[in-house]
């Protein structure tokens, strides 16, 4: 399971870095330095010494204007992993107890995801307050109640605590939406199928 799902990522980032590959072609530095003195992904874009929660919470809140067009920075259950133009990459680990889940609520168009991607990842309503309540099914313990605001790609992160089943409403102008969400290690990182109605 775990080999399909690296293969899945690293086909997915394939074929997301092509078109931006081939604009940049011109531009690109040549290949990595055989004596291993070459900066690391994180640390040529300035994101060395970060913990996985940082790095998660800094590039999802960055303007969409100042997010690197260079780097893939995908959120999977256990790792924010960062891959840059020439396929180089580095996996930074995310808290053993907590899962993050980034959603995306909409109400005329949306896109299919399931691990987010930090840099690339676009949602309709951006810089939108919303209300947030999320709910653990069997024990009913409220996990989150808050009124959120959505980042400048449209989305908004959850720290949840990991292995639950729970149900979240989202509340905006009037309308609603109830979804279910789970964060074990095979679940998605990116919900986009809140749709506010």
């Amino acid at each position: 399971m775990t080999q399909n799902l690296t293969a899945r990522r690293r086909a997915a980032v394939a074929g997301l870095m092509g078109a931006g590959m081939l604009l940049t072609a011109c531009a690109a530095d040549g290949p990595p330095d055989p004596s291993g003195d070459d900066p690391g992904v994180l640390e040529s874009h300035g994101l060395d010494g970060l913990t996985g929660r940082e790095l998660a919470e800094e590039l999802d809140a960055a303007p969409v204007e100042e997010r690197p067009t260079d780097l893939i920075a995908s959120v999977e259950p256990d790792a924010v992993v960062v891959t840059d133009e020439q396929g180089q990459e580095e996996s930074v680990p995310l808290p053993e107890d907590e899962f993050y889940v980034s959603v995306a609520p909409y109400i005329d168009q949306t896109h299919d995801c399931f691990y987010h991607s930090l840099t690339t990842c676009l949602g309709e309503l951006d810089n939108q307050e919303v209300d947030v309540t999320v709910t653990e099914e069997g024990t009913g313990e409220v996990l989150v109640d808050e009124t959120l605001e959505t980042y400048d790609n449209g989305f908004f992160g959850l720290w949840l605590p990991r292995d639950i089943d729970a149900e979240m409403t989202i509340e905006h102008e009037g309308l609603s939406s109830t979804t279910s969400l789970s964060t074990g290690e095979d679940d998605p990182t990116c919900l986009t199928t809140s749709q506010l109605s």
